[in-house]
C-alpha cells in the first residue's frame, strides 16, 4: 500500500508475532524516527520507512528488534520494532498505532532575522509545543545580513522542527508559513488572544489567556511606530517578560514557556491518544 510522503505499508504479519510485542513494552528505550504520512499504518503490518528515516536508523545504529516510535508530524504515531535495515531502506513491524488530535496552542510571529538564531528558536519552540510558526518581514528585518528566508530556508526550518518533534516526544509539527509583511499576515490570522512582547507592557505571567494565543516577537532594534499601530489595531496587547532587553530567540522561548504553563499545553505521546 503506497502512501504519499515516502512511507509504504507492505505485507501483513500477526501483531503478536516477532519482536514488536516485547520491544515496545514498558521500560524499554524507544528510538524516535520521523517519517511523513503514516495515516494508513495498521498494527500487525510491516512499514517501509522513507530514505531519510532509514538513514536516521543507520546513524542511530539500531538493530532488528529495537523498539521504534515513528511519528509523522500530523498526529499519527506508529509503535513497534525494527524488522530490518540496509543502506537505503528500513522496515518496522508495527504493533500499535496512535492518533492524536491537534490541540490549540501558541502561534508565534517570528522576525525574519539571522538564520542560525531562527533555526535555534524553531527547535526550542517545537519542544515547547508551538502551534504555528509565522515569520514576519518587519521593517528592520530587511537590513539583516544572512537572514532566514525563502523556500530553502523554510525546508531547513521544517527539518529542524521534525528532529525536535522526535526528541521531545511530540506528535504534531507546527503550521509553518512563508515569511510575509505584517499587513498580509494580520489579514490571515485566526481568532484568539493576541499579545506583542514589549518591555513597557504588563507582565505576561499575570495575564489571563484562552486556548489559542498569537504572540508577536519584534525584530532587534524594535518595532517601527507604524508596526505598533497595526498591531494595536489588530487587537495585540503589550506584555513584558523581564526588565532586561532580550534577544528575539530568548524572548520567544521565555514567552512560549510561560504561555505553555499557563495554558496547560501538553504534547506527550501518552496523552489524548486513540488507538487505531
Amino acid at each position: 500500500m503506497e502512501r504519499p510522503g515516502g512511507a509504504r505499508v507492505v505485507g501483513a504479519m500477526s501483531a503478536t508475532s516477532g519482536t514488536a510485542g516485547t520491544a515496545a513494552s514498558a521500560g524499554t528505550t524507544v528510538a524516535g524516527v520521523f517519517c511523513a504520512a503514516l495515516a494508513g499504518a495498521r498494527p500487525g503490518e510491516l512499514l517501509d520507512l522513507d530514505e531519510d528515516a532509514a538513514h536516521h536508523v543507520r546513524v542511530r545504529r539500531l538493530a532488528p528488534g529495537d523498539a521504534v516510535r515513528v511519528v509523522d508530524g500530523a498526529g499519527c504515531v506508529a509503535l513497534g520494532a525494527l524488522a530490518s535495515s540496509d543502506r537505503r531502506s528500513a522496515r518496522v513491524q508495527v504493533e500499535r498505532v496512535e492518533r492524536h488530535e491537534r490541540t490549540p496552542g501558541v502561534r508565534l510571529l517570528v522576525p525574519v532575522a539571522d538564520r542560525e538564531r531562527m533555526l535555534w528558536l524553531a527547535e526550542k519552540a517545537v519542544e515547547l509545543g508551538l502551534a504555528a510558526w509565522l515569520p514576519v518581514m518587519w521593517d528592520r528585518s530587511r537590513s539583516v545580513a544572512g537572514r532566514g528566508e525563502g523556500e530553502a530556508f523554510g525546508a531547513k526550518v521544517r527539518a529542524r522542527m521534525a528532529a525536535a518533534l522526535v526528541q521531545s516526544g511530540g506528535t504534531w509539527l507546527p503550521e509553518i508559513a512563508a515569511e510575509r509583511p505584517l499587513p498580509a499576515l494580520l489579514a490571515a490570522l485566526g481568532d484568539g488572544d493576541r499579545v506583542v512582547l514589549d518591555p513597557a507592557g504588563a507582565p505576561l505571567g499575570g495575564q489571563s489567556m484562552g486556548a489559542t494565543v498569537t504572540a508577536a516577537l519584534g525584530p532587534e532594534g524594535g518595532l517601527a511606530p507604524a508596526e505598533r499601530e497595526l498591531l494595536a489595531a489588530a487587537g495585540f496587547r503589550p506584555v513584558s517578560l523581564s526588565g532586561n532587553v532580550l534577544r528575539f530567540e530568548t524572548a520567544g522561548v521565555a514567552a512560549l514557556a510561560i504561555l505553555a504553563h499557563r495554558m496547560g499545553t501538553r504534547h506527550s505521546p501518552l496523552e489524548a491518544a486513540t488507538d487505531a
